[in-house]
């Protein structure tokens, strides 16, 4: 069973919404960005469910608990569909490689908590989850550069020969 969203060839089909789906389906920055959005969009509701539900252990470990499953799924969500590396790169690398760069997220999202209680100690719950949130988006473009660039690169560039394609 596959589970790649690669576009079809065009076969023949009139209208603009074949076209948005092969683009947004290709290989492109925007078309890879697109679906980088879309998934943490997603892994971003995971989180606040999680964090939410957690807020009675104590938000630090609502936090922890939130961001690793969130990161779990979204590493691979990015392996499969945001960069169609499921074929080049195996699950435990994905998440070690990936996991490592959720680590400085987990590092600025408690360092942002931290900020939130010291400023605003009686912020309330979804304030908490709006400022880890601000914080991962803003996190989220550095992080798309590093997975493209590094962790999903295309095999054109992970066989060019350079010192960066041994692994």
């Amino acid at each position: 069973m596959s589970t790649s969203l690669k576009a079809p060839a065009a076969s023949g089909s009139s209208g603009c919404a074949p076209r948005i789906r092969s683009r947004m389906l290709g290989e492109s920055v925007l078309a890879q960005f697109t679906r980088f959005v879309i998934v943490g969009v997603s892994s971003n509701g995971v989180y606040a469910l999680l964090f939410v539900a957690l807020a009675s252990l104590g938000s630090f470990t609502a936090n922890l608990a939130g961001v690793a499953a969130s990161t779990v799924l979204a590493n691979e969500l990015h392996r499969r569909h945001t960069f169609h590396a499921a074929g080049r790169v195996g699950w435990f690398q994905t998440q070690w490689e990936a996991g490592g760069l959720a680590l400085i997220g987990l590092g600025l999202s408690t360092a942002s908590l931290a900020a939130v209680h010291i400023l605003f100690p009686a912020a309330p719950t979804y304030v908490q989850v709006l400022v880890v949130i601000a914080v991962g988006g803003i996190f989220g473009s550095a992080r798309f550069l590093a997975l493209r660039g590094w962790v999903f690169r295309p095999a054109t560039l992970a066989s060019s020969g350079s010192g960066l394609a041994a692994r």
